[in-house]
């Protein structure tokens, strides 16, 4: 349910002024922003020089609208560069901060840009992961290999049995090494 079946809106930003609002929907595949899928569109505008941001959403309308965007990437034909506008959030008023659109700054090119779009990509996940660390939450996980809970409270006491019959309490814990 990543994709969006509502209409997507850009405007692009550079030296030289902004495109005004743009529907994005001439696209070569039959269905637009669809899960795991990369959808290109041909904007036309005067040549904006150094583009700096992008503001990106959608109109919320029809089922299922709600988006998550990884990032736009935008080719200039005239100086042959890419702009790269890293995203990995949601837009979806049911999730995440439950913002339908977003302004998004222009990463810079070079040797760090794929640690730049890990970095990111941390930051965000925690963004949306940190409520579960509040204080006084407890957290319930489930060890697959065990088959068995562990309740962390927010006393600092930790149960290893856990509260079975506590279906939304229970997160799953995923190592990246």
């Amino acid at each position: 349910n990543a994709g969006t079946e509502a209409d997507v809106y850009i405007t692009i930003y550079g030296e030289k002024g902004d495109t005004g609002s743009r529907q994005l929907h001439r696209s070569p595949k039959p269905k637009k922003f669809l899960k795991g899928q990369t959808d290109n569109f041909a904007v036309e505008a005067v040549h904006l020089g150094h583009l700096y941001k992008i503001a990106i959403g959608h109109n919320g309308l029809g089922s299922g609208n709600g988006w998550f965007l990884d990032k736009v990437v935008i080719k200039d034909p005239i100086t042959d560069l890419d702009y790269t506008f890293f995203c990995h959030r949601w837009l979806d008023h049911g999730q995440d901060d439950g913002k339908i659109a977003r302004e998004l700054a222009v990463t810079e090119s070079g040797p760090f840009s794929g640690r730049q779009e890990m970095e990111l990509k941390r930051e965000e996940s925690w963004a949306a992961e940190k409520w579960k660390f509040q204080e006084g939450n407890t957290l319930q996980f489930y060890n697959r290999l065990t088959r068995g809970f562990i309740c962390l409270s927010p006393d600092g006491k930790v149960d290893a049995l856990g509260d079975k019959k506590n279906k939304y309490g229970i997160f799953h814990l995923l190592l990246c090494i």
